[in-house]
């Protein structure tokens, strides 16, 4: 293959409606980042990147091709994931030794965050070549900067065991890390992962569920895990999430600045309108903080809450 600084001509990618062109690479493996919904969350770099490899090894070129198509990108992808990785890393590595430019990207996100690459990656340093990372969009970052929770020290901790034992002990090794915790979560396993997460940190946990963040959809209920659990449980749900759990022993003293705005809403208002009032001004979901001000409402009146 014919080393990047021998082409004749420059690649381009369409931006704003003007082509540009892109700088030629160094031989090397670029780890790019891409969007994780929104399609001009790409950054100028990744563009440039993509547009000057040689080739672009991704997850499904089916899903890649929407993004390159879109930037009016040609280069050539060439699929690589699990199930192929060990028939197609050998391939990619003996390009990387004949001078190539090749981008690794994943469906959606940063690379090898429960992605994958990480052989490769490895493997490339093993054999000396380059690996340079293009950072850009991370649900993992999203998330965490989207719940509201501690972020001086955040673990993630990608995705629960699908079964029940397994996935409760798991949690339990976890439970008493100073961190505020990040997991990826299937939208069939959120109900049970959320139950088990209150059971064993405590229902009186912080968290957030983010859900199909940058995407129109994009949905981030806070709340403790208790509440979570107790919100999602029998209801359906789809696309991607992720769990934020808040650092042990950070038993919210914001629950009882929720209570006092919700009292103080509901000396204006019915629980209804209470409810929604907060979830404007908190980002709590709303149904959980309905059913806090019904309960507030009738320890206060004595009786019945629902308005």
């Amino acid at each position: 293959m014919a080393s990047p600084t021998t082409k004749d001509a420059r690649r381009t990618f369409a931006v704003f409606g003007a082509s540009v062109a892109a700088p030629r690479l160094e031989p090397g493996l670029y780890v790019v980042s891409t969007p994780i919904g929104n399609l001009g969350d790409i950054t100028l770099r990744a563009l440039q990147t993509l547009t000057g490899a040689d080739v672009i090894a991704c997850e499904d070129t089916r899903v890649s091709r929407v993004l390159t198509n879109h930037y009016a990108i040609d280069t050539r992808l060439l699929a690589y994931h699990d199930h192929n990785a060990e028939k197609q890393r050998p391939k990619l590595l003996q390009m990387l030794a004949d001078g190539a430019a090749v981008a690794l990207i994943s469906d959606a996100g940063t690379p090898l965050i429960s992605d994958p690459g990480l052989k490769l990656v490895a493997e490339s340093l093993d054999a000396g070549h380059r690996v340079v990372p293009i950072p850009g969009a991370s649900a993992l970052l999203a998330a965490t900067v989207a719940a509201g929770l501690a972020t001086d020290t955040v673990l993630f901790a990608g995705f629960l065991p699908n079964k029940g034992g397994p996935r409760q002990r798991r949690i339990e090794a976890l439970a008493g890390i100073p961190a505020s915790l990040v997991f990826y979560e299937s939208p069939n396993r959120l109900a049970a992962g959320l139950k088990d997460l209150a059971e064993v940190l405590g229902a009186d946990r912080p968290a957030a569920v983010a859900r199909e963040l940058t995407k129109k959809f994009e949905t981030v209920r806070r709340g403790t895990l208790g509440d979570l659990a107790e919100g999602y449980a029998g209801e359906s749900v789809k696309g991607e999430i992720v769990i934020v759990v808040a650092p042990p022993g950070e038993i919210a003293e914001t629950e009882i600045d929720i209570d006092a705005a919700l009292a103080e809403a509901l000396s204006r208002s019915g629980a209804s309108a209470a409810a929604g009032e907060v979830a404007k001004a908190t980002g709590r979901d709303r149904r959980m903080l309905y059913k806090r001000a019904v309960e507030l409402k009738a320890a206060a009146t004595g009786g019945e809450g629902a308005s």
